[in-house]
């Protein structure tokens, strides 16, 4: 079979990282025809990254009704960026690819929503769903019963207990541990590298061990 055409929308650091994460997918086999990058700043127009052209704005991607996309925006001072994106695109969910690093190791009971993208080195042990349009970075632990909305992100070495619920758009910065059976709310941040043991608000911005 043929390679699907795939954008990204976006050309940060996030997107750089998922550009090399489609790599990695394509040298185990060929799985997609990375077309171009999409991003509103317009001195970026024409240019290219990582040999990948940047063709226009974030909207273009209703013209490019046969390529998949994946929105590549993250950010600890704007959580819900990402969900913002993706509502001002407009598109439908079936549009959206998900990603998973071939390093990854992800359980039979795992489900993985449309949008998602899973670097190298991520753990998903059993009975977890993650919803649309979730970013998990490298080495990111998630363990039995865990639920995670849509637009949630995860920053590198993320570890979370049992039955942990994150709501829509919450930022997991790196290295935090979060305790099990708790409720991280939506567009909450974590700090790097805190110690969560109770539960998050949404909204609301907790750092420190214990947080």
């Amino acid at each position: 079979m043929s390679p699907s055409p795939l954008l990204l929308i976006g050309a940060g650091g996030f997107a750089r990282e998922t550009l090399e994460l489609v790599r990695a997918i394509n040298r185990v086999a060929l799985s997609w025809d990375l077309i171009g990058l999409l991003d509103d700043d317009p001195e970026l127009r024409g240019t290219r990254i990582h040999d990948v052209p940047i063709l226009g704005p974030c909207t273009a991607a209703a013209e490019h009704p046969d390529a998949h996309l994946v929105a590549c925006v993250a950010s600890p001072d704007d959580p819900l960026r990402r969900l913002r994106l993706v509502e001002r695109v407009a598109l439908p969910l079936e549009r959206y690819a998900t990603l998973v690093h071939p390093r990854a190791t992800i359980a039979e009971t795992a489900r993985i929503g449309p949008g998602s993208v899973v670097h190298a080195n991520t753990v998903l042990t059993a009975d977890i769903r993650l919803g649309a349009h979730v970013a998990v970075m490298p080495s990111v632990v998630l363990t039995h019963d865990d639920v995670v909305e849509d637009g949630v992100t995860f920053g590198a070495g993320v570890r979370v207990s049992g039955a942990v619920t994150i709501e829509e758009g919450a930022y997991i910065g790196a290295g935090a541990l979060l305790r099990e059976r708790i409720r991280i709310g939506s567009g909450a941040l974590v700090g790097m590298g805190s110690v969560v043991t109770k539960p998050i608000p949404p909204g609301e911005v907790w750092h420190g061990s214990p947080a």
